[in-house]
C-alpha cells in the first residue's frame, strides 16, 4: 500500500483560498493517477478532481470548475489541489487516492476505480 497522506486543511473564510497535498510516505507517486475526493457530514463521498499518470488530462466536478486546480509536481512526488473562491459548501474532508496502471491520459474521479486511499484533511469554509 502507498500510505496516502493529505495535508493543508484548515479554516478558510468564504472566498479564500487553500491548497491540499497528497503524497506518499512509501513510495514516489509519480507514476500514478490521483484522484481527490471529498465527503461533507451526512452526504455521501464526491469525486472533486483527478489527474492522468501522464499528467496530461485533468477532470474537475461541476461544483468546483474554474476555482480548484489539480497539479503534480514530480521532484517533489506530490500532487496538490489549488482550491479558490471558496464556499461554506465546500466544506468537506478531503481525500486523495491512487490508482496504479499503464501509462495513459485517463483519469475518473469515480471513486471504485482508486486502489489506495488517504486518511482525509478537514477543510471547513466559515465566516
Amino acid at each position: 500500500q502507498l500510505h496516502l497522506v493529505e495535508s493543508g486543511g484548515g479554516l478558510v473564510h468564504p472566498g479564500g483560498s487553500l491548497t491540499l497535498s497528497c503524497t506518499s510516505s512509501r513510495f514516489a507517486l509519480d507514476f500514478y493517477t490521483i484522484g481527490w475526493f471529498r465527503q461533507a457530514p451526512g452526504k455521501e463521498r464526491e469525486g472533486v478532481s483527478c489527474l492522468s499518470n501522464s499528467d496530461r488530462r485533468t477532470k474537475y466536478a461541476d461544483s468546483v470548475k474554474g476555482r480548484f486546480i489539480v497539479s503534480r509536481d514530480a521532484a517533489k512526488s506530490t500532487v496538490y489541489l489549488q482550491m479558490n473562491s471558496l464556499k461554506p459548501e465546500d466544506t468537506a474532508v478531503y481525500y486523495c487516492a491512487a490508482e496504479e496502471g499503464p501509462y495513459s491520459d485517463f483519469c475518473t474521479i469515480e471513486p471504485g476505480q482508486y486502489d489506495d486511499w488517504g486518511q482525509g484533511t478537514q477543510v471547513t469554509v466559515s465566516s
